[in-house]
């Protein structure tokens, strides 16, 4: 480095001495910068959200989550790498709207983790098409709705990493016996990850469907508190999970459905 500056002629002043000491120290950073890749995440204060969000910041990406304006606003830890935005996934208009700006904004997307959903028992004898519409809406329109136009943009940009979150009954009918409406919805997120995949064959963009089991949260411990909890998924397993399929390690896997079952 001396003889690089003696050659250039130059001279560092003493107050600018330690700058020849950043050139010639490797700085560590907590994170790995990951060329800065930029990820949607819905749902981004539930519990999955939050551990997706909280991993992928951690491994230096950039994120852009999502809350429902009917959800009361939480606090999140302030990191200049996440924004927080409030956006109706089930208002096509509004889905669409949210995603040009992110896009004007940040020019790519790189991953999409989609974990907006929900729940509801109902037997056939005791489900109306209601009940039906109100899952298809929450489970399906909800993915539906943004993963359309990043799907788009992804195919544009020739790569990119789209993850849905599924259900075990929705995948197997044998499991979803009293859980109409919640089955039927999830089970269009599978069908639609296989032609969204089949329309990107050729190209580095993947679709995944991920499949938990029980998730360990306080809710479930609470609705089930004789439940063997160590048989269950941890949040923070999955997202370790989907951040590996993040990164250039995993590139070439073309893995449509991610079972993330535990011992449950």
């Amino acid at each position: 480095m001396d003889k690089l500056l003696s050659a250039l002629k130059l001279r560092l002043p003493p107050k600018t001495e330690h700058c020849r000491f950043l050139f010639q120290k490797k700085v560590t950073l907590p994170y790995k910068i990951n060329h800065m890749k930029t990820v949607i995440v819905t749902g981004a204060t539930g519990n999955m959200g939050r551990a997706v969000v909280k991993k992928l910041l951690a491994e230096g990406f950039k994120v852009i989550g999502t809350i429902d304006p009917n959800e009361k606003m939480k606090k999140v830890a302030g990191n200049s790498r996440f924004k927080l935005i409030e956006v109706d996934l089930k208002n096509e208009a509004a889905t669409h709207k949210f995603f040009a700006e992110v896009l004007a904004k940040y020019k790519r997307i790189d991953a999409a983790v989609l974990t907006v959903g929900g729940f509801a028992m109902g037997k056939i004898i005791d489900t109306s098409i209601k009940d039906i519409t109100q899952q298809y809406q929450l489970n399906f329109e909800t993915a539906y709705n943004i993963a359309k136009p990043v799907f788009a943009q992804m195919m544009k940009q020739k790569s990119g990493r789209i993850f849905m979150v599924g259900s075990r009954p929705g995948l197997n009918v044998a499991t979803s016996k009293g859980m109409v409406g919640y089955s039927l919805a999830k089970s269009l997120i599978f069908r639609l990850a296989e032609i969204m995949n089949e329309e990107a064959k050729g190209t580095n963009v993947v679709i995944s469907v991920i499949v938990p089991s029980t998730i360990d949260t306080a809710f479930n411990r609470s609705s089930m508190p004789d439940a063997d909890f160590e048989s269950w998924v941890k949040p923070e397993a999955i997202a370790t999970i989907i951040h590996f399929y993040c990164t250039k390690e995993a590139a070439a896997i073309r893995e449509p459905i991610i079972k993330i079952y535990n011992n449950a």
